[in-house]
This record gives structure tokens, sequence and C-alpha cells, in this order.
């Protein structure tokens, strides 16, 4: 076994890896850029190594400046988590040449299956079934146009070298082709350092469903079942779950036979996935092998009881798989949702600033349920544009897939962050969806469900009551505290008016509101005064915290809460609103408040998120129409297309390429 070993990754992977080296006894290096030199994993690490400035290709892509942080520190063997370095052959053979082992598959497992193209003709080789498509090199936009109307769309451009949504576009028409090729293009080079694009067909509604596959280097290779991650948004997973709601244990075991086949033509010797594109009628067909770890490696790893960061460090150590394929048993059902930096009432564009609260659920195992939250950053810690906007991944496990969904929800709504925008508001709403909970998914979920966007969800039904009942509840705290501050002022005894209205945006509820020995009682009331049934809430809250975590007659509540003027603004299960607690008197002085309308920006081109002017395609004076390109803005390595929402022309340009914009700096405006 390794003494000490390094790991060529950062944020919440890096920090995952440490954390069962630590477990196995192994001593870890960190390696960081001038942007990362305060973050967590630098920190847990027993050693660290600075590899350059914040720009990844000027880092931690970076091989050189990776082995010499080897040989500085005594690091045998390399972990490269996800992404970066991860899959790239030629990274696995310069350590291997410098004496040094890389903790992943062998160089000519990720040459045969890490690029996609390669991948996908030793599929076919091997009597795979593979989707239909172009794995040839395409010079240009017109040639892959050509291609696709061949194939027929829709189509899937996608990065050869890719992962994680970078470098991939769908195309329904030869225009979308010509302009995804190049976007496509542009950002595998900036992501990957390759360029290569491919073609395939895109199958209509399909899920996204993988098979997790162990193989060690004396020829054993075992599956440890699927995952289903067919909730993803712009081609990036959103949501996972293990297994998956689609599979029957005849189908689960016909592509695990087949993801282990592949596996051993390639002599496939670690952890890796196996990609298929599954119909709603469960026929599969491969769609490509990630020679590496998974973002969602947590949630295979709940149900099956193996720890696969350890499995990669043993096998790469040398060591025969102690797990047989008869051992593997699914346990239960997880479920694992990605908080990212990012505003979901902007179209999820990416949100970096600094953290001012980060305060994640409790990690528990407790009664049944399993709550874990796999991060790399930390309370007063920065979201950098330079990297990937993912904050953490939240996974929860039951003995059901509903237990794993309501406990993935009761966690999302403890999950307090603060200083950016993040998209836990959208992951909760999500968990209330009857589609998702049905488990009638594809990948195109998000864009079907929330063709327009993601909007705050109204308060309603069984959740309005629940935030009212706890703005009550807080209201009645509030005042209590008051009520004790020394130094008041003597005279007649404050009695507290039992009845409040409480506001919730535009909804109006009348509720009835007293101290019930330890408890809170809140009944609602009718327009006629009468009162309904009490329902008793218990929390140890008090004014600061963040979150309200407590009990409704006994069922486990929380609510986010954040201070506004005269009220609070709460949120839970997806709804998020401005709450008011008035007496009668207070509410009727309130509803003579004039409303605050906001100013129209209608003629102005805002930065729709902070990121860099990578170009703008107009000059002062230009007459666009509408759908026409306006600018090209960067953020987080995604490449986003700004285009005219109407006909114009353009009066004067406020930004220029290579600048760097706050959200909502002004790019240009029309006449």
């Amino acid at each position: 076994m390794f003494n000490r070993i390094l790991i060529a990754n950062r944020g919440e992977i890096a920090c995952r890896i440490i954390k069962t080296a630590r477990r196995l006894g192994i001593a870890t290096v960190a390696v960081y850029s001038e942007a990362d030199k305060d973050a967590p994993h630098v920190e847990m690490a027993d050693d660290a190594v600075l590899i350059g400035p914040p720009p990844v290709a000027e880092s931690y892509l970076v091989m050189d400046k990776i082995i010499d942080a080897c040989r500085q520190t005594g690091a045998e063997a390399v972990h490269p988590g996800y992404g970066f370095l991860s899959e790239r052959e030629s990274f696995a053979r310069a350590l291997g040449e410098a004496g040094i082992v890389f903790i992943g598959p062998n160089p000519a497992a990720i040459a045969a299956m890490g690029d996609k193209i390669e991948s996908k003709k030793a599929a076919a080789a091997a009597k795979v079934s593979t989707v239909p498509g172009y794995l040839g090199v395409i010079a240009d936009a017109k040639e892959a146009a050509m291609i696709a109307d061949e194939i027929g769309y829709p189509v899937m451009i996608k990065a050869s070298a890719g992962g994680g949504g970078k470098g991939m576009r769908i195309a329904h028409s030869r225009a979308e082709v010509e302009e995804g090729f190049e976007r496509a293009r542009s950002e595998a080079k900036s992501s990957f350092g390759d360029d290569r694009v491919f073609v395939e067909k895109f199958i209509v509604e399909p899920r996204h469903v993988e098979i997790q596959v162990l193989g060690d280097k004396h020829g054993n290779v075992i599956h440890l079942g699927e995952r289903e991650c067919s909730i993803q948004r712009r081609n990036q997973k959103v949501v996972e779950e293990a297994p998956s709601p689609l599979l029957d244990a005849q189908t689960r075991a016909k592509m695990g036979a087949q993801a282990v086949a592949l596996a051993k033509a390639v002599g496939y010797d670690s952890a890796g996935t196996v990609e298929f594109v599954a119909g709603q009628d469960r026929s599969f067909y491969f769609l490509e092998m990630n020679t590496r770890l998974q973002v969602e490696h947590p949630v295979t790893e709940l149900v099956t009881g193996v720890d696969l960061v350890e499995q990669m460090i043993r096998v790469a150590a040398g060591e025969k798989l102690k797990i047989r394929q008869e051992d593997v048993q699914i346990n239960g059902w997880a479920v694992e949702t990605r908080v990212y930096a990012e505003d979901p009432y902007r179209n999820f564009l990416p949100s970096i600033g600094r953290l001012v609260t980060y305060r994640p659920p409790e990690e528990k195992s407790t009664r049944g349920i399993t709550v874990r939250n796999d991060t790399g950053v930390e309370e007063g810690g920065e979201i950098s544009l330079f990297y990937d906007p993912m904050i953490a991944k939240l996974v929860t496990h039951a003995w059901s897939r509903e237990e794993a969904i309501a406990a993935q929800s009761h966690a999302l709504d403890q999950f307090a962050i603060d200083g950016i925008r993040h998209n836990i508001p959208f992951l909760s709403a999500l968990m209330q969806h009857p589609r998702w909970l049905e488990g009638r998914l594809s990948t195109g979920f998000i864009a079907e469900e929330y063709p327009d966007g993601f909007h705050p969800t109204a308060p309603e039904g069984e959740r309005a009551e629940v935030i009212a009942a706890v703005a009550c509840a807080i209201d009645f705290v509030v005042g209590e505290r008051r009520r004790r501050i020394s130094g008041q002022i003597t005279g007649k005894p404050v009695t507290r008016e039992r009845q409040r209205a409480v506001w919730l945006d535009r909804l109006e509820i009348d509720m009835a509101v007293e101290r019930a020995g330890s408890d809170i009682a809140v009944r609602p009331m009718g327009s006629d005064g009468a009162e309904g049934k009490a329902r008793l809430l218990a929390s140890p809250w008090k004014p600061g915290d963040p979150v309200w975590i407590g009990s409704i007659d006994n069922e486990p509540v929380s609510v986010q809460v954040r201070p506004i003027p005269n009220g609070y603004r709460l949120a839970h299960h997806g709804v998020e609103v401005k709450a008011h607690v008035y007496t009668g008197h207070e509410a009727k002085a309130a509803r003579l408040m004039p409303e605050k309308v906001l100013s129209d920006t209608g003629k102005k081109v805002l930065c729709p998120m902070p990121g860099l002017v990578r170009s703008i395609a107009v000059t002062e004076g230009q007459e666009v129409k509408a759908g026409e390109t306006i600018a090209l803005v960067e953020a987080m390595k995604m490449e986003n297309v700004l285009r005219a929402e109407r006909d114009g022309t353009v009066r004067k340009i406020h930004a220029k390429p290579g600048e760097s914009l706050a959200v909502d700096a002004v790019i240009l405006e029309f006449a």
C-alpha cells in the first residue's frame, strides 16, 4: 500500500479522496492554484504545492507541474479525481515513465475507452449496440451539417474528449448544427485542450442510465449496479439516483453484463462507468465510457456499501478485488442533488462571490436515513469564475425511493447559503414535482417541465399552511424576546393579541397563535372568526438562526429564514416568499401602502451573470434583428450567446472583449 498519494484535483472531489486516504492511513498531498490557496482541500491535506495561476490551462492541466509536485513531496501515486487530467492517456503514461502510479485505468484502456470516438468504435467491434452516428474527425461546420442531414435530426454534437456537459450541443436544424459545432469546438478546446467533436443521432425522450464497473490488474471485473442520471440541464447532470426506477432485474442484468464484457475487452483495471442511453421501453444503446470516478459515485456507494475511492487505491497498489459479482447487493435507494452556484431565476446563469453563510445539513445516519454532504467549500470562501460552479453534492439514502426523496427534500430545506445565488430553490421544487415522484423521467425533463425557465413557486395548499404557521411561531418568539428586554418602562402588563394576519406575498391567511407549554399552538381562522384545529410547533429557533428546524404535530419541518424590513423571507419545499405577520390594525394600514414599481431597462442589454466578454458581434449604429447574436460571455467554462430580444439600432456599446463584467452590468444600449 502507498504511504503518500497526491490528488491532482480541487474542490469537493479532492476533499472526498483525502477522507478515504486518511481512513486507510495514507498521507495526502494537495495541489492548488493561486485562486485556491485558502481552499478546504489545501487545509485538509498533509502537504500542499502551489502549481500556478487560476486558469486551469496554467495550473491543474499542466502535467509537468503535477509530476514535479510528486517529486517534491515524495508522493508514490496520483489520484486524478474527475475532470482535468483524469481521462488523459498521456498523463497516465507520463506518470508511469516518472515511476509514479496512476490511480486509475491503464493508458491502453484510457485510449480505447476514454476517447468517445474510439470507444464507440471499440464497442461496435465488440458487438455492443451503439447509437447511429458519425465517429470520424469532422473538419468544419459545413461537413458537420452534411453528416447531420444524413443521420436525421435531432442530432447531438459532442466533444470527443469531453464530459460534464462541456462541448456538447443538441441541434434540430442545419443552422443549429453550424452554430453549435463552433461553440462545441471552442468549449472543448478551452476545457480539455482538444477541439475534436463528433455527431450522433439524438434519441427522443431518452433516459441516461449508467453502470458502475470495477476491475483489477488480475483480470477481474464486476459491476455495482446502475445509476439513473436523466435529470439534466444543458446536458449537465443535476439529480442522480440509484437504482433506476426504469430498470427491471432482467434489463439490469443485461446492461451489467454488457458493461463488464466491454470493460474486459479493453483490459479495464479501475473504477469506471459505462453509460447507456435508454428508451422508455427499456431498450438501451452504448453511449460512452468514462474512464474515471464519476461525480455521482456516492449514490452507488450508499446502496452497495462499497467505497469506490478505496477500491481504486487498492487496485492501483496491485491488490486483487475481494468483492465478487455475487457479493454485490443493492440495498435501499439513494438520491443525489448537485448544489450549484447559479441563479435559477435567471435561467441558471452562474453566480460568483463570497459564501457569507454556508451551513450544510448535519451529516448523519439514523433510523434508516443517511444524509451525506460532499463539499469542497466553507463559510467565508469564494466561488470563483475560473472553475466549475458546484458547491456541494447532497446525498440521502433510505430503504425506499419515496423515503430517500423525502429525506432529500428535508435536507435541502436545512441547507443555508448566502452571499451568492444557488439552485436549492429549484432542487427543492423538483423534489415535489409529481412527474419526478412517479419516476417518469427523461433527459428532457427540465426543458419540458420548465420551458420558460424556473420561476418562484406560489404558496398554496399544505406548503402555504406550513410556512404561515412557522411565520406565526417566529413572530411569537420574537415578540416574547422583546418583552423580556431589560430597562423597559413599567406600567400596565402587555396582553398579546391572539389573532394575526399572515401575508405570504399576496396570499393572506388569518391565524390565532398562543403559547402551549413549551410549544406554540397555531390555529387557522375562518372569515367568520371561527378557529380550526390547532397545530403544535416545537423548535429551538432563536432570532438570527438562518433555518427554523423543528416539528409541526411531531412531523419534522425545516424552513429557511432571512430577515427583511418588517418581516422575513421564508423558503420551504421550493416555495420562497416574503412573510409579514400583522395585528388587525397593522394589516389595515399595510393595505394602504403603495407598491414600488421597478424601472424599465428594456433598451439596455445587461450581463446576465458575472463573466468574461469573449466577443461583441455588433457595432454602434448597426441595425439588429430579433434573435441575432449580440455578444458572447463566458463564465465557469461555459460560453453563453446573448441575442437581441427585439429589432433595434445599437446606440452605444459599454463593454469590450476581454473585459470582466459583474451581473447586470450594461453591455450595450439600443436607440
